[in-house]
């Protein structure tokens, strides 16, 4: 990949998208990743307003550094960029002690994390509703269209979709070309959203480098009958997640009503 070229592609599709839509900029939540961190640097480089917010949820303190040290150093290197930070952990916990509690414990756990990412999204729109900007989201291709590793109107729901034609190999090239932190760089990719210390890798059962063959395999016409051991075990992952993760990858489906029935 042509770092250069790729990032100036985006940085002037980003400025060009926010011209013709008549925002001031931008406006990403910052978690301490390298997806977040190389999208707010892209903003960033645009010269508009990009407006970076931190939003802990009971976050990990390694987490919570690392998303820190991003923005200040953003801080020093833009002038356009500024930080608010949004603490919803007292949100959060109002919201558990409102909903019904049921026995399930593997499923409320999963709609809590959710439910966390659907509280940041809210918090980004509030944002970009009173300082007009675009909620720039931060989902790379693997997770965007290959795996669906998102939480759908939560991390989900944004204005557009910088990076999510690079693979995540791809934003670590642009990544270390732009100069995002080492503590970024180094770290192990997590959603953050449990409140413990699982990585990506640890939900889905397989790597990035891993998905990102699978997905080139799918994408060659390959089947699992092709494989054998571990690849056989990574292309069986990718696959299943490709599949019900659909509904997080195509249109809302739309009752049309025949002509006829008007």
């Amino acid at each position: 990949m042509n770092t250069e070229k790729v990032s100036e592609y985006i940085i002037n599709w980003l400025k060009e998208y926010a011209t013709k839509a008549n925002v001031n900029g931008f406006v990403v939540g910052v978690s301490g990743g390298i997806d977040s961190a190389l999208t707010s640097t892209l903003c960033a480089k645009t010269g508009l307003k990009t407006l970076c917010v931190e939003m802990p949820i009971h976050q990990a303190a390694s987490q919570v550094s690392r998303a820190k040290e991003h923005i200040k150093q953003l801080k020093n290197r833009f002038e356009n960029v500024s930080e608010v930070r949004v603490d919803l952990t007292a949100t959060f916990e109002n919201f558990k002690s409102e909903v019904p509690v049921v026995e399930d414990t593997a499923k409320v756990d999963l709609s809590l994390a959710n439910t966390r990412a659907r509280l940041r999204m809210t918090s980004l729109y509030y944002l970009a509703g009173i300082h007009g900007l675009l909620v720039a989201g931060t989902g790379n291709k693997v997770e965007d269209f290959g795996v669906g590793f998102y939480t759908k109107y939560g991390d989900g729901g944004v204005d557009l979709s910088p990076i999510a034609d690079l693979m995540k190999s791809e934003v670590y090239e642009l990544a270390a070309y732009l100069g995002v932190p080492n503590s970024i760089q180094k770290a192990a990719p997590t959603d953050g959203l449990f409140g413990d210390s699982r990585t990506d890798e640890d939900q889905i059962g397989a790597s990035y480098d891993e998905l990102e063959w699978a997905m080139k395999k799918q994408n060659e016409g390959k089947t699992a009958d092709e494989f054998s051991g571990r690849n056989l075990e990574v292309f069986k992952i990718y696959t299943r997640l490709n599949r019900i993760n659909q509904h997080k990858m195509v249109p809302i489906p739309v009752c049309e009503i025949p002509d006829e029935l008007q």
